[in-house]
């Protein structure tokens, strides 16, 4: 868990990171996901993935989802009606939960037999139900893949992988409405943006979606090269662009990381820094207002620091309520197993304000889940 409360003057260091360790893990994980209760803001669902003994190289295989309480740091495995067996072995996807509690989940690969799936499925976390649909077209069998909800009701799905190993074109967006669970594509003009996978991807207040990196992969999920570039999608007028980037904190280039929208800031954390399946453990801060890598996220306490509130649907991103602000994010499939504390890949960001003290306390932290 990274602090970042707010005292008499707020800064966040990407050198000395303020680390706390919050409830241990249950189980170790990686190559999954997870998403913020939106809600109270103070549930965490991690599903899919593969999921060892902690401490060891040993996969178990006790629940393929687990829930953590903020409130009172405690892990437990929700009773699923319905749940789809496949989910045991999955992984390589993105949880997206909207405002009505259901996450959706796309595709995904067996890690064992290698299968590569073709549908949706959908938690509904109020109910505590799953519900699968066989998804017909070939290019829904993808993995590696970047995921955003807008405010209204559509995943947005970016680039990642075939079954036959080729990536997705960047300029063909898939689109899924959560509502009237239909499909649809948008063609992208713009910037030429290099397919890839294991990519990140935030959504800005002013509906721009972010990229940062992934890698290019051969058929059989080795890594070409990974990337460190930076495109823009306008959801508007569906049009990439390169911007200009300055500043001398650049990270290497990643794939597999996380990455997660805070105030005007988009935070990258982890991830694979080469094809030798080198990682890092370093995070990094771009300042989206003049796409500025800086080392240090320097804020007064009187500044307003409340983001803009969406208006439907809230992105996985950007979740808030009067109690507990997360902002959950990436796809969360880098890292290898160490431990059961803190060992995915996936950032989540948190506000908690203490109502019942004398003086108004607002906790910062970035916590380290799916």
């Amino acid at each position: 868990m990274l602090d970042m409360s707010r005292r008499a003057h707020w800064s966040f260091n990407i050198v000395t990171p303020p680390w706390r360790k919050d409830k241990e893990m249950p189980i170790a994980y990686m190559l999954g996901s997870s998403c913020v209760s939106t809600i109270n803001n103070s549930i965490v669902y991690l599903v899919g993935g593969r999921m060892f003994i902690p401490n060891t190289t040993n996969l178990t295989y006790t629940s393929s989802t687990y829930v953590f309480n903020s409130n009172i740091s405690q892990w437990t495995i929700p009773n699923i009606t319905g749940f789809n067996s496949s989910f045991t072995r999955r992984d390589q996807m993105q949880a997206i939960i909207n405002n009505n509690e259901k996450i959706f989940i796309l595709g995904g690969i067996d890690f064992i037999s290698v299968i590569r799936y073709n549908d949706i499925n959908i938690f509904d976390t109020t109910t505590m139900s799953w519900l699968t649909l066989p998804q017909s077209s070939r290019s829904l069998q993808c993995s590696d893949y970047a995921a955003i909800l807008l405010p209204n009701s559509l995943i947005i799905y970016i680039g990642g992988r075939l079954p036959n190993g080729s990536h997705i074109n960047m300029n063909q967006i898939q689109i899924f409405d959560t509502k009237f669970f239909t499909w649809s594509t948008n063609t992208t003009s713009g910037s030429n943006v290099r397919s890839r996978a294991g990519h990140s991807a935030v959504l800005t207040q002013n509906g721009d979606i972010i990229l940062y990196g992934g890698a290019t992969m051969n058929s059989t999920g080795s890594l070409i090269s990974v990337l460190s570039d930076i495109a823009v999608l306008n959801t508007d007028t569906w049009k990439w662009f390169i911007p200009d980037i300055s500043g001398s904190n650049v990270p290497p280039p990643l794939a597999f990381h996380s990455a997660a929208l805070y105030l005007n800031y988009m935070i990258l954390a982890f991830g694979q820094t080469a094809i030798s399946q080198t990682h890092t453990n370093n995070i990094y801060i771009l300042n989206i207002h003049n796409y500025t890598w800086i080392a240090t996220v320097d804020i007064p306490t009187t500044t307003t620091t409340t983001a803009e509130t969406p208006t439907d649907e809230t992105s996985d991103n950007q979740q808030n309520n009067n109690n507990i602000l997360y902002i959950g994010i990436g796809i969360g499939v880098g890292g290898i197993v160490l431990t059961g504390i803190l060992l995915t890949a996936g950032l989540l960001i948190y506000k908690n304000h203490d109502d019942e003290s004398t003086e108004s306390s607002e906790i910062d932290r970035i916590s380290l889940y799916g």
